[in-house]
């Protein structure tokens, strides 16, 4: 029976109705080449995962069709997060993508009938159900009458779904901006969430389960409206050649910014809080390229009352052959302090038109 509840509160009661990580499987990232560069690169994203990072850099999509997909896993495979992602290039100043993001655990024991109502326990009464986090974004992007700056939007749909115990239906907007000054330098800001984001959350518990709820000395969960505040990334990124061999070297420092109170950060106040991210990348043209990248900079305590900072250490491996690249990411998922690590991959193709489509 605590495997249900602890399964159901982590989905539902400790994020349903708190304002502070609400919606956090949205922050998770998309993409191994963003996770090798310790997620900065909200200034530097130019292809489909823009939509994700910042949809003004979606005019750098210059393909007919551009896809990427991702697979990660938390907690030694209990959990699993998805990602996949289309561009479409409209013209040579604006394009359009659709992206789609699910956080889940499947086959979760529900054990609240394990006990019959005769005191025996009957383990042919568990059953098994699913947790998912589910969000679709639309997004839009284009070029200024400003040489190098573009605008970008994104409208988001979420849905979150606990077996038959509750779903909530959620609506958002995220918006974006950047500026490449010059070959060298490039600027960009996205407001997540900017006119704050809200779940509605409907609960659907018969009445034994409610009374289990109450034996168990949890409490019952009533239909509500969770919101997420919105956030605000300030990114400048750099990229160099080293001589005339096709060697380049580039870096981003990102400035996480959000708006919900005193989180564990670097900078930690009320009600914001600045979370740095900084990454760099080596690469020859676009065939190989080379990562690394610090994030998630907190602060923690040891037993005798001490504490210390940690962080989340990233490497990463890009390579790309004509229209296909695949990324690899070697980081910890979550916690800066976890002691496990994890590998993560991505594919990105670039299709051309195809000869037969209609003009």
């Amino acid at each position: 029976m605590k495997g249900f509840f602890f399964y159901f509160f982590i989905f539902v009661s400790s994020n349903a109705f708190s304002q502070k990580y609400s919606n956090e499987f949205l922050a998770i990232g998309v993409g191994a080449d963003a996770y090798g560069m310790g997620n900065a690169v909200v200034a530097s994203a130019d292809g489909v995962s823009a939509a994700y990072w910042n949809p003004a850099g979606l005019v750098g999509v210059k393909s007919w069709l551009e896809a990427s997909v991702m697979h990660s896993e938390f907690f030694a495979g209990i959990a699993k997060y998805d990602y996949v992602g289309l561009a479409h290039a409209i013209n040579d100043r604006s394009a359009i993508s659709f992206s789609f993001i699910r956080f889940g655990v499947d086959d979760i024991p529900n054990t609240t009938q394990l006990i019959d109502n005769n005191g025996v326990v009957n383990y042919d009464n568990i059953t098994k159900f699913n947790a998912g986090d589910y969000a679709f974004l639309g997004s839009y992007a284009s070029k200024l009458k400003v040489e190098g700056m573009s605008i970008g939007g994104s409208v988001k749909v979420i849905y979150r779904k606990v077996g038959d115990f509750a779903k909530a239906w959620g609506f958002g907007l995220d918006a974006g901006w950047k500026y490449q000054r010059n070959k060298s330098w490039t600027f960009g800001i996205v407001a997540r969430d900017v006119t704050s984001t809200f779940n509605a959350w409907v609960f659907n518990l018969d009445p034994e389960m409610q009374q289990v709820f109450l034996a168990t000395g949890n409490e019952i969960p009533s239909n509500g409206l969770e919101l997420t505040l919105p956030r605000v990334i300030f990114a400048s990124a750099c990229q160099f050649d080293l001589g005339k061999k096709g060697l380049k070297l580039g870096a981003e420092l990102d400035l996480d910014v959000t708006t919900d109170g005193k989180r564990n950060t670097l900078i930690s106040a009320a009600p914001f809080s600045i979370d740095p991210h900084l990454g760099i990348q080596f690469g020859f043209r676009d065939i190989v390229k080379l990562r690394g990248g610090i994030s998630s900079i907190q602060s923690f305590s040891r037993i005798d009352g001490s504490s210390y900072w940690g962080v989340q250490p990233n490497l990463g491996l890009g390579i790309g052959i004509k229209g296909f690249h695949l990324d690899y990411a070697f980081t910890r998922l979550g916690d800066a302090n976890a002691n496990f690590y994890t590998h993560i991959f991505s594919i990105k193709l670039k299709l051309a038109k195809p000869k037969n489509a209609m003009k």
